[in-house]
């Protein structure tokens, strides 16, 4: 039963296809998920990849993303979304949960738990939302130190290390490009532009930049939500959602809790509920019951065990 437990698809090809994907022409869409159920939705659905935030995991676990969540804790949450899904999953890796050491370690760790890749940022450790202000960003040779240390970790030459800069928002667009084209040739497979604006934004920095980019399309944040259609026409090769999920269960959520309190019966809230079948259908259920009883199809009548 290939794929039920587990994703049947090994790590290495999620890696391969991740690389193929982000030289495809075709932009690759990664939504964020929040748990496993919502990874395998995403790949029922059609999408290219999965994305795992850090800023919408610190939230589920009551935290602002502010650096409070540790290496062992990521590496946890993410691998249990990794294994259900043969999608490639990329990972959001803060500024590695340390220095350059640090860092190196955070790939070797990601590796082994069979992510595709993940994004170093260059803020200041700790760090903060890429969207809030006062942000404050290392020198570019401390980045730099960064991602070489990460690459020069790295042992499946597919697991993709992106770069992020925030520096568009504190210095400019222009010195934003500098220190992607620093990141680049320090080893960077993938560039991530946070809080760009406007779309001549993107188009100044695709312009700018031969490396692959990838746009992060985050609801209330500084950048204009753009389709991903026109990211494609302009020449970005990825776009993450990497809190969606978690903002519309939250506000389904709460929604349904005040009626709850209010009417003292969730009644009225059926119709926008997902059913027990659709649960069901998602988790692969009968998949599970022909697996069960074809394993199981012994009698233990007469047997002295």
């Amino acid at each position: 039963m290939t794929g039920l437990i587990a994703a049947s698809t090994s790590a290495a090809d999620k890696r391969i296809a991740f690389r193929a994907g982000l030289t495809s022409g075709k932009i690759q869409r990664l939504p964020g998920a929040i748990n496993p159920l919502t990874a395998k939705l995403i790949q029922e659905i059609g999408f290219e990849g999965v994305y795992v935030s850090g800023g919408a995991y610190s939230a589920g676990l009551a935290l602002p993303d502010i650096g409070l969540t540790t290496l062992t804790e990521v590496a946890a949450h993410s691998k249990q979304i990794a294994r259900v899904t043969d999608l490639p999953t990329l990972i959001d890796a803060d500024t590695g949960f340390g220095e350059p050491m640090s860092a190196a370690r955070t790939v070797t760790v990601f590796e082994d738990d069979g992510i595709a890749g993940l994004h170093l940022e260059d803020q200041i450790n700790p760090k903060r939302c890429g969207h809030l202000d006062g942000k404050a960003i290392v020198p570019t040779q401390d980045m730099v130190r960064r991602v070489r240390a990460a690459v020069s970790a790295r042992r499946d030459p597919n697991f993709v290390i992106c770069a992020r800069t925030d520096a568009a928002g504190i210095d400019g667009i222009d010195a934003a490009i500098e220190r992607a084209k620093a990141y680049a040739d320090a080893g960077a497979d993938l560039i991530f532009t946070e809080a760009l604006a406007t779309e001549a934004d993107f188009e100044k920095f695709r312009a700018a930049v031969d490396t692959p980019l990838l746009a992060n399309m985050t609801e209330f944040g500084k950048s204009n939500l753009i389709s991903a259609k026109t990211l494609e026409e302009i020449g970005f090769n990825a776009v993450i959602y990497p809190v969606t999920t978690l903002r519309l269960a939250m506000f389904a959520i709460e929604k349904g809790l005040r009626e709850i309190f209010a009417e003292g019966t969730q009644e009225g809230l059926l119709g926008e509920m997902q059913q027990r079948s659709r649960l069901y259908e998602i988790l692969e259920y009968e998949r599970y019951n022909e697996f069960d009883s074809g394993i199981f199809n012994f009698s233990v009548e007469g047997s002295r065990i």
